[in-house]
């Protein structure tokens, strides 16, 4: 019976524990989940006869080691700076790794390693990144082949609430990590633009926006995200005149969201002393300017707001401005903005999130210029079985088979960027709903 070790078994990982196991029977598998709340995680075996839980402590060499010894393949589904111990035990006893996180420099030395041990460390096995270079590569490398030279690629990506589930003035409410939502894009984008380098500093990200008509969704909004120049490489895209990843979001998120930043609501660089006894409109009050106090007229005057209520009333809304306090000691203020939204952009049991994946491709063939869009809208089945869940998971399970059948012989350290490991991960997801709509002009 094959091994599978799944450490972690947060929100991303429900489809893919669901898929492992309704698989396990014919295959041949047991599903081990590690975890550091082994409660949780055996809710979601349900009892399945090929699956067990097991106590995991990040921090535990020896336990780590001993589990994955045990295993033939290994799924992290941990926070990214969490992955490489975990590669390197997997090189120790020559082991499959699957992750859904970007390969990190840490990561990426270990590929002659991983190679001479015989086993594969494949990252990016997810949504974004994941889905993302799989669909964009299958039509770059279509273009391509049929003699096309692409000119222009946007590619973006949102994890939002379906229309009919909205219930605030955001559109929004957390499908994945918290964190990282609050802390985005906290550095300077850079991208081409008709081939001149561009460069976004965060305090003027969430202004600069690009708008798409997306059929069903009506208007979404786009932000550019930190580093696409390194997509050019692993895409093949030298020489290219425009080029820009970036995250969807419904209108007027990033017009208040960049009020958050300009209070400095947002920054995480620094603990605030006894930050369990400061309100909300206590702590944007010491955020503020000397002279400049907390009242609703001089907040609207100092973000400039005078003819955009909308957005005074969305950050009105989500009670930054009470005297509530979060309670929370040695909090940054990013960390105390994060409390406050988790209580407010919280999924309901009868909520649908939504995930949009959006590329447009520009390019020029026997001299004359076309355009594809290609577009995903997936909506969740319901707050536990989400979009989110479904797009993360699905490709990191639909891999974790395709290893373990033999019908991938991979090693080092390797991304979803060639037909090889795209084609037949596309296809089985296509029969799981997620499909992508192209139009060509």
């Amino acid at each position: 019976m094959k091994q599978i070790l799944l450490i972690g078994a947060g929100k991303s990982a429900t489809v893919l524990i669901d898929y492992l196991l309704n698989n396990a029977g014919t295959y041949g598998w047991h599903l081990t989940i590690g975890d550091a709340d082994p409660h949780t995680a055996a809710s979601k075996l349900k009892g399945h006869s090929h699956g067990s839980v097991t106590l995991f402590n990040a921090d535990d060499d020896s336990t780590r080691d001993e589990l994955v010894s045990r295993a033939d393949l290994v799924i992290s589904m941990l926070p990214a700076t969490m992955h490489v111990p975990v590669a390197h035990s997997c090189i120790k006893f020559g082991k499959h790794l699957i992750t859904a996180s970007y390969v990190s420099p840490e990561m990426a030395v270990l590929d002659e390693q991983a190679k001479e041990r015989g086993c594969v460390l494949l990252n990016e096995m997810g949504l974004d990144p994941g889905i993302d270079h799989m669909s964009a590569l299958q039509i770059i490398h279509r273009i391509q082949n049929e003699g096309g030279k692409i000119t222009s690629f946007k590619s973006f990506t949102g994890g939002l609430v379906a229309p009919e589930s909205i219930d605030n003035p955001w559109g929004y409410k957390f499908t994945w990590n918290p964190r990282n939502v609050i802390v985005a894009g906290q550095s300077t984008a850079r991208y081409l633009h008709n081939c001149k380098l561009k460069f976004i500093p965060y305090n003027r990200l969430f202004k600069n926006v690009e708008q798409f008509d997306i059929a069903g969704l009506g208007m979404l909004e786009g932000y550019a995200n930190r580093d696409s120049l390194g997509y050019i490489e692993p895409y093949n895209l030298h020489g290219i005149s425009t080029m820009l990843r970036g995250t969807l979001r419904y209108k007027n998120y990033c017009n208040a969201w960049d009020c958050f930043v300009q209070l400095g609501l947002t920054d995480d660089s620094f603990i605030i002393p006894h930050s369990e006894n400061l309100s909300y409109i206590e702590l944007v009050q010491s955020l503020l300017p000397e002279g400049i106090t907390a009242d609703e007229a001089s907040l609207i005057a100092f973000l400039g707001l005078d003819n955009r209520p909308e957005l005074f009333a969305m950050l009105q809304w989500t009670g930054i401005f009470s005297n509530d306090k979060a309670g929370i000691p040695d909090a940054s203020p990013a960390r105390l903005l994060q409390h406050l939204l988790e209580q407010k952009w919280k999924l309901n049991p009868g909520d649908l999130d939504l995930v949009v994946m959006l590329h447009e491709f520009e390019y020029t063939l026997n001299g004359q210029a076309k355009k594809v869009t290609s577009t995903l809208a997936l909506k969740g089945d319901d707050a536990l079985h989400t979009a989110m869940a479904k797009t993360v998971g699905l490709p990191v399970a639909i891999a974790a088979k395709l290893i373990l059948t033999g019908k991938w012989q991979l090693s080092g350290v390797k991304i979803p960027n060639e037909p090889l490991i795209y084609n037949p991960v596309l296809q089985e997801l296509e029969e799981h709903g997620v499909i992508f709509n192209e139009i060509v002009t």
